[in-house]
């Protein structure tokens, strides 16, 4: 067999004694040169006896190059340190999981990846089929019937090939099915008996040039002509950008497009950055839930350019009421296609006067091709001004100045924002500035996430930094280990304010609607008898800690000091003892 040169890597490599020379192969050998053909360059895992046959190949097989595992310390971790490498890269990597028990820990990052179109390869094993062939009791509770069950309302596919040819060939369609827009997870589980079967000879590998996913879909011209007719005859469009790529490309389309057609900018902070923040016509920060400013500019709207926006109807609703949407909607999304009964994340259904199935990406360049320059006739909102910094307490807004300040003309990659977190805070002037959020609000995700964007940055002198609660950052802080074993550069800076604080306003919101009192609120949410050092918890995995910081004139170099400990190689957590409150516009 021909084997491709590994890539060029810059992260830890655990390099393995060299194995000899040998003309018998293993079900798993297959599996792993077609892994290594597909040019996937990272498995992260969670490693499990069921698929020990597909470790050993990929260590001393193909000499842990070309994938190279990436250990976990858990298997929604494994699964979200791919998601966040394909939020940056757009390109797909595989995560493996052991068993049903590894699948088991694993859903909420699955979901996450499913509900934010992310495409991965989930790699599972299984105990032998043949129950005649398993060992008593562990593999008997390791074996599934149906394991793919456990997962398949949220992957596009899922498959249990029963050879090592077989095996090949699912890799290359779940490889095809998770890179077709709209992108998603796939699950491959491999029988142990598949995996550790000896083989007389290679089986031929498929070149993956052959089977690689379809190339974009273009809108029909006929619906760019009715759109185009629509835009430069608007007199107030508005031009929601919502999923796209990471390509700069295409970046500088979205823009070129809202220029000719003199048309405000609307982005979401659910997802990644789409458009630069401090351009004119961008004139509202990037919102979770729409501010007044927004509101009004949508309901004002003769012409809305939805380009794969979440929750298009959901987003008339809050600007609109229970009025009728009298603007002509045209909507570019491809979204449709993954829809299906078991979750609502497809949201309410928006109307729409001219619908291109197609990703935003192939949209926006024949739009700009087919539309008139237009000028616009009506002011577009004012830019909301930033409040002073409190002096008395450590806050989201001074976190936002430090942070503004010390990352000044430097390259970062914003993987995460806080629930409080005020939009107007940090501005995106590149694809790779933000990623935006998980996808399925699953708590916990942002660390491995982040981790996983290190690792797609690494080299690149990008430094990811994750601004999170302290219950996302403690159900997935093991990430931190991953991190430091493998010296990739990432920044954690924790709203640590001790509380569910999203659930404490919750429970006064219904204590007041009873008639009960709203002071007790804080029971069952509030993390802070005992108080967890945060940066003591950093700092016994190989990660710089910093803090508590409770002062807030010790940010400023607080956050420099974060900044300087990842640019050296590693993860760096911040414990920032905020306040606890919202800083969202209104």
């Amino acid at each position: 067999m021909s084997r491709k040169a590994p890539a060029a890597s810059f992260i830890v490599h655990d390099t393995p004694v060299p194995a000899r020379e040998s003309n018998r192969f293993w079900g798993s050998d297959a599996i792993a040169a077609m892994l290594s053909e597909l040019e996937i360059p990272y498995v992260s895992l969670v490693p499990g006896s069921s698929y020990r046959g597909l470790h050993d190949s990929i260590v001393n097989y193909l000499g842990n190059r070309a994938p190279q595992m990436i250990l976990n310390i858990h298997e929604e971790t494994a699964v979200a340190v791919a998601h966040g490498y394909a939020k940056v890269t757009d390109r797909m990597i595989a995560a493996a999981v052991h068993a049903n028990i590894g699948l088991l820990r694993s859903p909420m990052a699955i979901y996450n990846a499913w509900v934010d179109r992310a495409p991965i390869m989930i790699l599972g094993g299984t105990g032998p089929w043949d129950a005649a062939k398993r060992r008593p009791w562990i593999d008997w509770i390791h074996t599934s019937s149906d394991q793919g069950g456990l997962i398949r309302n949220f992957t596009k596919w899922d498959n249990q090939p029963g050879s090592p040819v077989a095996a090949m060939e699912a890799l290359l369609r779940g490889a095809q099915i998770a890179q077709t827009a709209p992108r998603g997870p796939v699950y491959i589980n491999f029988d142990v008996t598949l995996q550790e079967m000896e083989m007389d000879a290679m089986p031929p590998i498929p070149d993956p040039a052959r089977y690689k996913p379809a190339p974009a879909v273009a809108p029909a011209r006929e619906l760019i002509a009715q759109a185009a007719a629509l835009l430069s005859k608007a007199k107030r469009p508005v031009i929601l950008a919502g999923r796209c790529s990471r390509s700069m490309d295409a970046w500088n389309l979205r823009v070129a497009l809202a220029e000719k057609l003199d048309a405000p900018v609307l982005t979401s902070i659910k997802l990644g950055a789409a458009f630069p923040t401090d351009h004119r016509l961008h004139p509202i920060a990037p919102f979770q839930g729409q501010p007044k400013a927004a509101r009004e500019l949508i309901a004002a709207a003769d012409v809305v350019l939805a380009l794969d926006w979440l929750d298009l109807a959901g987003t008339f609703k809050q600007a609109l009421g229970d009025s009728p949407v009298t603007a002509k909607v045209i909507n570019v999304s491809c979204d449709q296609h993954n829809h299906r009964g078991w979750s609502a994340d497809h949201q309410a259904l928006a109307p729409a006067d001219v619908f291109m199935l197609c990703e935003s990406d192939s949209a926006v360049p024949m739009l700009l091709e087919a539309c008139s320059a237009r000028k616009a006739s009506v002011e577009l909102p004012k830019r909301a001004e930033l409040p002073p910094v409190p002096t008395d307490a450590v806050t989201l807004r001074g976190l936002g100045a430090a942070l503004e300040s010390a990352t000044r003309g430097a390259d970062v990659c914003y993987t995460r924002f806080t629930l409080g977190w005020n939009g107007n805070y940090a501005h995106f002037r590149h694809p790779l500035d933000y990623i935006g959020h998980d996808g399925g609000a699953g708590v916990g995700s942002a660390p491995g996430m982040t981790v996983g964007a290190g690792l797609a940055l690494k080299g690149s002198g990008r430094i990811p930094i994750a601004v999170l609660g302290d219950g996302d950052f403690l159900m997935g802080n093991t990430a931190l280990w991953t991190a430091a074993h493998y010296q990739i550069p990432c920044l954690f800076v924790v709203c640590n304010n001790r509380s569910f604080y999203n659930d404490e306003r919750h429970q006064g919101k219904m204590a007041v609607h009873r008639g009960r009192p709203e002071e007790n609120r804080w029971i069952g949410q509030q993390i802070n008898t005992p108080d967890v050092d945060l940066a003591a918890m950093a700092r016994s995995q190989g990660a710089h800690g910093i803090g508590p910081i409770t002062d807030p004139a010790q940010l400023n170099s607080a956050v420099e000091e974060g900044l300087a400990a990842a640019a050296k190689g590693g993860p760096c957590v911040i414990d920032a003892r905020v306040r606890p409150g919202y800083d969202r516009p209104l």
